[in-house]
């Protein structure tokens, strides 16, 4: 039987005042947060700066989760419309992403033989590495729907895109970063 406190728990006690509750909500999805943010901003200094806007957005905006769709969604479109708020303050010429893999986890493959997680800890930095070199769009779909296993539909409620466009976007960022892979060989060894 677990013991974790749900989301929605959470979200009803800070919602009732208990600072705490948020704190929690906080530490559950910071690391998430920061690497959707990071992928678009590509500046770690300005990714913890939108990250914290992320969350007291969030706080803000609690009130207003009305459960439609899980808490993480909810709180990845604030983190994905902060991040753009920034880059278009940073950069007004910035066009609309609506215009024109988690990478795997590897690490939580079981495997008694410290080598072979040693090989999956390489390939997953490697992946990392190569998701690093896509343009932020290209980064933040392949994060959300590989790392944060977060379904078509669901990215379509973050990001605003039709089924279709997210799907073609999907599709090209696979290709760009099958790319990226294939003309760094020394991303794919190990």
């Amino acid at each position: 039987m677990s013991t974790a406190i749900t989301d929605e728990t959470l979200i009803q006690q800070a919602l009732a005042g208990r600072q705490a509750a948020f704190a929690n909500l906080v530490t559950r999805y910071e690391r998430y947060v920061f690497t959707l943010v990071l992928r678009l901003v590509k500046n770690r200094e300005d990714a913890h700066e939108v990250a914290q806007d992320t969350f007291l957005r969030a706080f803000r905006y609690l009130a207003d989760f009305r459960g439609d769709a899980r808490f993480s969604t909810w709180l990845y479109k604030i983190a994905y419309s902060t991040s753009l708020n920034f880059l278009r303050k940073q950069n007004p010429d910035i066009l609309s992403l609506d215009d024109q893999e988690k990478p795997v986890n590897l690490l939580h493959v079981s495997s008694p033989d410290a080598s072979h997680a040693m090989e999956l800890a390489d390939r997953n930095i490697a992946l990392q590495q190569a998701i690093a070199q896509l343009s932020s769009d290209d980064a933040a779909i392949i994060t959300l729907f590989y790392l944060y296993e977060h379904s078509l539909e669901e990215i379509c409620q973050i990001t605003n895109l039709t089924m279709t466009n997210a799907k073609t976007k999907l599709c090209r960022a696979r290709q760009r970063l099958r790319h990226i892979m294939e003309q760094n060989p020394h991303l794919m060894a190990g």
